[in-house]
This record gives structure tokens, C-alpha cells and sequence, in this order.
């Protein structure tokens, strides 16, 4: 089996009170990742710092949806598709 270094940092709140139904990751370029995952049709939320977030709900997502998202991530990551220049543009609102 290959392990995959994405070099996210997982950064949920400490403590359990202010945890929701999201998953937050940090990362130096996480707009322009989040970018790329959006174009990939998976939609996630960039805040300030650097903050990837996605919120995962059994309402509207399946085990299959989040594997899905996790393997566009990996790839993105892999081939660095976040580094295309149509993602480093801001836009007002991600």
C-alpha cells in the first residue's frame, strides 16, 4: 500500500463544543485548492487563515460522495492542479 503525503494539517476545533459538521484543513495554498476542488465539482469553503473547510452532513452526502471528494483531493495534490494559474485569481467570494 502507497501513503500519500497531501500536506494538509487537519485543524479542527480543540475543543468538542465548537466542533460541527465540518472538516477544516490548513494550508498554505488553500484557496487555490479549493479552487481546483470546486472545478472538480466539489464544493468546499475557503476562510482566512488558510483554511479549507467542507462540510459533511448524512442529510445530503454518502459514504461514496466523501471518498470521491478525498480522491480529488489526492490528486489535486499529486499533480499540484492547484498550482494553474485560472486558481490564483480571488475572487469577492469563494
Amino acid at each position: 500500500m502507497v501513503y500519500v503525503a497531501l500536506q494538509v494539517l487537519l485543524c479542527p476545533p480543540l475543543n468538542h463544543q465548537y466542533r460541527g459538521s465540518h472538516v477544516s484543513y490548513r494550508h498554505e495554498f488553500g484557496y487555490e485548492i479549493i479552487q481546483a476542488l470546486i472545478a472538480r465539482g466539489v464544493i468546499g469553503d475557503y476562510r482566512e487563515p488558510e483554511v479549507l473547510r467542507f462540510g459533511i452532513t448524512p442529510l445530503y452526502l454518502g459514504f461514496e460522495d466523501i471518498w470521491n471528494a478525498v480522491q480529488h483531493l489526492k490528486q489535486i495534490m499529486l499533480n499540484s492542479e492547484w498550482k494553474n494559474e485560472r486558481y490564483l485569481v480571488r475572487g469577492e467570494v469563494t
